[in-house]
């Protein structure tokens, strides 16, 4: 035997146990973490949370409240109403016990608000773009995808069975070309207003695609219900594609009615095969009915004050029409979303920052977040705002724009 492999012997000659192997320190398993967040803070990504108080001072121009109905005191009374009535939680599935008699009428004159036969209600936006997705593919389904859409439809897709082919932005001919090298089932899939610069999709073009090839098309209409259309109705009302047998869409309750929650709607028999297949649905607890209520609320204000949808295309236009003529480069909105170009990820954490510190609200979007990696402001319009409020938000972007 070689010596370094000699038994260690006691001191009465006989050998002594092995040595018990080195075991690694406690949470060496998660040290890739360090790295991972020092490439973040390297590339300039690092992300924070700010939690806010209920009554903070500055100016919103970040959230998504686009008709400044979360605090309205309808919305915020009928989910309070709703929760004393039916409970903090669904209290299951919707399949169990998580379905009320609130989300029915919900789904019901959200349907008919849009113009569409029917609706299914689930927790979020998020979910609602999973459910529609992996729900209407299957394998051998063709799903043609927007460069610019939002990450759920782009996790629904990943999530399917079905191949996936992404196309150019906003480029019908380009997905009549992917539609046209396939043979069966097929989806397209888009944005109604896309979130990062806020255009819109030529939906009339897509439909037409759509339909020459037997194809379905699912739009996500998030920042499209109620600003455009009739009264808020929708991209797809505003199309004239809003309850078409071939045109199903998806919306968040958490933008323009204030709330939380999603949605999506289309033909009766879609929304019976989503009951029945989609997994978001199927093992997610139903939708709060503080949230139904105070969505319910929302729907039905909007109803009845239809120039609320109109007022937050005016404040939109009114944002980009004088930060450009002061020289800013900003994408005409198509909806309620105003995009100011940054010269880069860091100059637009700094413009942010310095927005902030002067009281104004802003979003920030860079990279991996943006797909064409140009790092912007982003605004969102409300029709709550005054003219003294818009003034003030222009003229704080105006004085903390970077100047290289």
């Amino acid at each position: 035997m070689p010596q370094d492999s000699a038994p260690t012997l006691l001191r009465d000659g006989s050998p002594a146990a092995p040595a018990e192997p080195r075991r690694p320190a406690h949470g060496a398993a998660f040290d890739w973490l360090d790295e991972a967040r020092d490439e973040r803070r390297r590339a300039g990504l690092v992300r924070t949370l700010r939690p806010r108080p209920a009554d903070h001072p500055l100016l919103d121009l970040a959230g998504n409240d686009y008709l400044g109905l979360a605090r309205h005191p309808e919305v915020t009374h009928g989910a309070a109403a709703a929760a004393q009535r039916w409970g903090a939680g669904a209290t299951g599935s919707r399949l169990v016990t998580g379905s009320t008699e609130l989300h029915a009428r919900l789904e019901s004159e959200l349907a008919a608000f849009c113009g569409f036969e029917a609706a299914l209600v689930l927790s979020s936006g998020y979910t609602a773009n999973l459910a529609a997705v992996t729900a209407l593919t299957a394998a051998g389904t063709l799903v043609v995808s927007d460069a610019g859409n939002h990450a759920s439809l782009i996790d629904g897709c990943r999530l399917s069975r079905a191949r996936t082919q992404v196309v150019p932005h906003a480029d019908p001919e380009a997905v009549r070309a992917a539609l046209n090298g396939h043979d069966g089932r097929a989806l397209a899939v888009t944005d109604s207003v896309f979130s990062v610069d806020g255009d819109a999709a030529p939906l009339p073009a897509l439909a037409e695609v759509c339909r020459t090839r037997g194809a379905a098309l699912l739009v996500d209409d998030a920042h499209g219900l109620g600003v455009l259309g009739e009264g808020g109705r929708g991209a797809l009302w505003a199309a004239g594609l809003a309850g078409d047998g071939d045109v199903v869409t998806t919306v968040t309750l958490s933008k323009s009615l204030g709330s939380q929650g999603g949605a999506v709607l289309g033909p009766a028999r879609v929304i019976e095969h989503l009951v029945n297949t989609a997994r978001s649905f199927i093992f997610d607890t139903g939708l709060a009915p503080a949230a139904a209520g105070g969505a319910l609320a929302a729907l039905r204000l909007l109803g009845r004050e239809p120039e609320r949808a109109a007022r937050a295309g005016q404040v939109a236009r009114k944002l980009h029409d004088r930060l450009t003529a002061a020289g800013l480069a900003a994408v005409r909105p198509d909806a309620a979303v105003v995009s100011v170009r940054a010269p880069s990820p860091e100059a637009a954490v700094g413009w942010a920052a310095d927005c902030r510190a002067a009281g104004l609200v802003v979003g920030c979007f860079r990279p991996p977040s943006v797909p064409d990696g140009i790092s912007r402001l982003r605004l969102t319009a409300r029709a709550d705002l005054t003219d003294d409020q818009i003034d003030t938000a222009v003229g704080t972007i105006l004085a903390t724009a970077p100047t290289d």
